[in-house]
């Protein structure tokens, strides 16, 4: 069976009488969103703009309780469809044996980019469960090191590649974009914990998807690489495959670890993700230790180089 996903439009009238009617399916909510609720037809994740995701083995079949309820134009109803494709996920997959990978770091000015998979095996996901492995996305940075720990403990096969910013900066100036920067990373984890694991059994590949897979495919085949056989994405990967989530947890607490040593190294607290707080720290680095050290440190291309220079 496939999954497939659709998002469609709703009145937020609407949108609470689903989160009433799903209050006994309802799950950690991502962040900006309002609810999120799993049964046995979809995925069901609300967001304050008003759109609803459906995801899984009938999106529409649940969608379909909702669209005849409200006072919404057909024409606004259907925002976007994703069909099911040769990179969607048979759901079978979720709960057998496979490789799971996901990334951090993308969005931090600060830090290198991380990218960690795991590999699950079918009677090791309940396990997993029970020890809290889930989207670390909804789990505090002090969970994420003791979970982190506790995955590396139980031996589960990993792969972890780790770019610092020296690189990324180099590679950014040699026309690399981020997004094929991070194909590379996966694609590189992958192959290294597939030889770690060699013959053991495997249903597939999970990548949490960041671009489309045609893209994917692109960027590593610019660099003479392709694209293993059953390499499957998704959106919000996390939330379907404990394999992923565990890979999302490794490279988040292999990001803070990263984070730690380079604030002692440059001797400034570095802050997380891209906001003014990030601004004003770039701006104390270049006072105390110069803009060049930035370099060692940062995604010197973003937006908040030249947003720093208010504050010196």
């Amino acid at each position: 069976m496939k999954l497939g996903q659709s998002v469609h439009k709703l009145t937020l009238e609407t949108i609470n009488k689903m989160k009433k009617y799903y209050q006994h399916f309802l799950q950690d909510p991502p962040q900006g969103s309002l609810f999120r609720a799993k049964t046995k037809n979809a995925v069901i994740t609300a967001y304050k703009s008003g759109k609803v995701l459906f995801q899984g083995a009938s999106p529409e079949a649940e969608a379909g309780k909702w669209m005849n309820k409200q006072q919404v134009p057909k024409s606004q109803q259907k925002v976007t469809s994703q069909k099911t494709s040769l990179y969607t996920p048979p759901l079978t997959l979720f709960n057998n044996s496979h490789i799971g990978s996901d990334e951090a770091g993308t969005g931090d000015y600060f830090g290198p980019i991380t990218v960690a998979c795991t590999y699950v095996k079918k009677e090791q996901i309940a396990a997993l469960s029970e020890l809290g492995v889930k989207d670390s996305k909804n789990i505090s940075d002090e969970q994420i090191r003791k979970l982190s720990k506790e995955i590396i403990k139980s031996r589960l096969p990993y792969s972890l590649l780790v770019l610092r910013n020296e690189k990324y900066n180099k590679l950014q100036k040699k026309g690399w974009s981020q997004g094929k920067m991070k194909a590379m990373l996966h694609h590189h984890a992958i192959k290294n914990l597939q030889q770690k694991i060699n013959n053991q059994p495997l249903k597939g590949i999970l990548i949490d998807q960041f671009c489309e897979p045609s893209l994917y495919k692109k960027y590593i085949s610019s660099e003479k690489e392709s694209l293993s056989a059953k390499t499957y994405f998704i959106t919000k990967a996390e939330s379907y495959s404990l394999a992923v989530a565990a890979g999302s947890i490794i490279a988040r607490a292999s990001f803070l670890n990263e984070m730690d040593k380079l604030s002692k190294k440059i001797g400034v607290p570095l802050q997380k993700g891209a906001s003014y707080l990030v601004d004003q720290t770039i701006a104390n680095i270049i006072k105390k230790r110069g803009k060049q050290v930035l370099h060692t440190c940062a995604k010197t291309h973003f937006a908040n180089t030249n947003k720093a220079k208010k504050y010196l």
